[in-house]
């Protein structure tokens, strides 16, 4: 990794593979000479990093740099602009859903559009602390306001722009937002999704009195407005509100455990749950990962294809790059629109040099063959996030994309871990198809068995991490509980990821997937608790349960088993009508693949399902193992003769 660090990088990674451990003067001596990369209105008065993993010691807590104050945002464009002499750089090319309409972007450029942004937001009577609701796509006034929030102070929440109402209403309630940001519509390829619809729907459903900005991009189609708190009361377009703006804007001087951001992610109860970052800790992890993962340098052209309504948008999209000064895309169409060669076209058109993609693509371009393929050759560095890569994709990806010449940087990590944490360094690391490799620096993992005891060499459990980094999330919004009991409370001193992994003789690790009741299906990670919950609305079903299916392009797919109320007929009206159903109520990429009859459901003598055995009815598999413990062994047999159905 070609860094200002790298003697002590590279000390670093020796000391790790020769001692597996760190002593703590040497981990804060490593973070303080990447925060003094940064502007520091106050310096930190507390140790570099402070925490309490065990449930049983007391209140879980994660500390860095306290006592500190400074702004994200003045660090990521400020910094550039007036200290750096980057006013002129591409921060970002935009490309639109068409070919047709695309932009450039310089950091000077940024600076203005967020203060002016800024700006507007105080005008409405937003300040340190609040809450922004932001339910755009992939537009450059996406980023705009995220960091016009984080000038000013205010929370932002972004809300995937894909989600139905139902879902939207339940974010801004459990955030308290009191502004949200969206926009008429989008086209996703030649479908068109009304935002404007969506947004108003879930706003008749909130009791929150919400401050609405509508905006627009290049397409016709965004028409951008204002309402006031008293809700649907036009005020005024986005262009002509910042066209009063003033470009200038002080920032908000932060402490470095305010909040940032929250995102929310599934939640195995089926609520999302309200993952908080704050600003000083995720400044210095995004930046590090960012620059050390993808060896950036300041001449590339970085590609990531994710959503800024998903984490890895957050992080690699929006302010792990910008705090590096990096050129990035920022795509907002889809893989095949216009054609089957887009990525491929981005590519050349802008000549990438760092590609960061979702497998879930890659499977879905495989099927294509090399022909769509463009002139690739500025490619330096491919990149895979979201879920584990199967071999075959990850082949193809490194042989025909990358034309064996580049490293894939097969990332693992999470919403809530802020960053990447397990990974390879690019040139640096052997590589294995499949495995997520090592650890990131200052990162402990460690694999547990069912009865919480470390297990050493060649071995299979939960993946869990002994000490955090600074880029952890620090609670879940309003509801520190629950933190400390998804997380922490299993395994007290660990802090439990809800992932099963595998480590190999030579101490390489291999994500085995989710060990609890959520979903990985084509990146998002999905509660089943939450899809079951739309599934049971529909007033035939009494109940269901929701497991995954192996899928050669999503990775996972959702196999749904209902049970009906008497009388109800289950037929293809009544498949059409739950998929809809959950399509309104989550998402369209919560839309069930396969929906089965089930006239009762495996369960224990206790009343339990049995997950396990729908597992295996829905990948067909006949080898169950021990049935003693089902109230009803017969019940399997009636699920797989009714297995065929499914399709429907």
């Amino acid at each position: 990794c070609a860094t200002v660090w790298t003697p002590l990088i590279h000390h670093i990674s020796m000391h790790f593979t020769l001692k597996r451990a760190l002593k703590c003067e040497f981990i804060s001596a490593f973070w303080k000479q990447v925060a003094d990369e940064f502007f520091w209105k106050k310096p930190a008065t507390g140790p570099m990093l402070q925490y309490n993993f065990d449930v049983t010691k007391g209140n879980i807590f994660v500390k860095c740099m306290e006592g500190a104050k400074t702004n994200m945002c003045y660090n990521v464009l400020d910094r550039h602009v007036r200290e750096g002499n980057l006013g002129e750089k591409v921060a970002y090319y935009w490309e639109g859903n068409s070919p047709e309409h695309h932009t450039t972007i310089t950091y000077g450029q940024m600076l203005s559009h967020v203060c002016r942004c800024a700006n507007v937001l105080k005008r409405m009577g937003v300040r340190k602390g609040d809450r922004v609701s932001i339910y755009l796509p992939m537009i450059p006034e996406l980023v705009y306001t995220m960091l016009a929030c984080a000038r000013i102070g205010a929370v932002h929440s972004v809300v995937f722009a894909g989600f139905s109402s139902d879902s939207l209403c339940e974010r801004i309630m459990d955030a308290q937002s009191s502004v949200l940001v969206t926009a008429d519509g989008v086209y996703r390829g030649d479908k068109l999704i009304n935002l404007k619809q969506i947004s108003d729907e879930a706003l008749e459903k909130t009791t929150s009195r919400i401050y609405i900005k509508r905006i627009k991009a290049s397409e016709p189609v965004y028409r951008p407005c204002l309402f006031t708190q008293t809700r649907n009361l036009a005020l005024d377009w986005w262009d002509e509100a910042m066209s009063d703006s003033s470009e200038d804007c002080e920032p908000e001087w932060l402490d470095a455990e305010d909040p940032l951001f929250i995102l929310y992610t599934s939640g195995s109860t089926g609520k999302p749950k309200g993952v908080v970052h704050t600003v000083a800790g995720y400044l210095l992890y995004t930046f590090l990962t960012f620059k050390c993962v993808f060896d950036y340098h300041h001449d590339d052209v970085y590609w990531c294809t994710a959503d800024i309504g998903w984490i890895t948008g957050h992080s690699y999209i929006t302010y792990g790059p910008l705090a590096n000064g990096a050129t990035s895309v920022l795509f907002e169409g889809i893989p095949v629109h216009p054609h089957v060669g887009r990525f491929w076209e981005v590519i050349e058109k802008y000549k990438v040099t760092k590609f960061y993609t979702a497998p879930t693509a890659i499977r879905l371009l495989m099927k294509y063959g090399p022909e769509p393929l463009y002139d690739l050759s500025t490619l330096r560095i491919l990149g895979t996030v979201g879920e584990p890569i199967n071999p075959e994709a990850w082949q193809w990806y490194y042989e025909t994309v990358g034309q064996r010449r580049c490293p894939v940087v097969d990332t693992f990590w999470q919403t809530e871990t802020g960053g990447h944490v397990l990974t390879p360094l690019p040139a640096a690391t052997p590589l294995k198809p499949g495995s997520a490799t090592f650890p990131f620096f200052g990162v402990e993992p460690t694999i547990l068995n069912e009865h919480g005891e470390e297990v050493e060499g060649e071995a299979e459990g939960y993946l869990v991490f002994r000490k955090p980094w600074p880029g952890i999330m620090r609670t879940v919004y309003e509801n520190h509980e629950r933190f400390e009991n998804t997380y922490f409370k299993k395994f007290p001193g660990f802090y439990v990821t809800g992932d099963g992994a595998r480590r190999d003789k030579d101490g390489y690790f291999w994500i085995t997937g989710r060990i609890d009741d959520m979903l990985n299906v084509s990146g998002h990670l999905m509660s089943t608790a939450e899809v079951e919950a739309a599934l049971t609305l529909h007033s035939a079903v009494s109940e269901a349960a929701v497991v995954s299916r192996p899928h050669q392009v999503k990775g996972e797919c959702l196999y749904c088993f209902v049970t009906l109320k008497d009388s109800r007929e289950f037929d293809k009206k009544m498949v059409a009508e739950l998929k809809m159903l959950v399509r309104e109520k989550i998402g369209p990429i919560a839309t069930p693949d396969f929906i089965q009859n089930a006239p009762a459901l495996p369960k224990t003598r206790s009343g339990k399902i049995m997950r396990r055995i729908l597992r295996q009815i829905a990948r067909n598999e006949k080898d169950l193992g021990d049935l003693s413990t089902l109230a009803d062994p017969k019940v399997v047999e009636v699920l797989f003769s009714q297995r065929s159905e499914a399709a429907a």
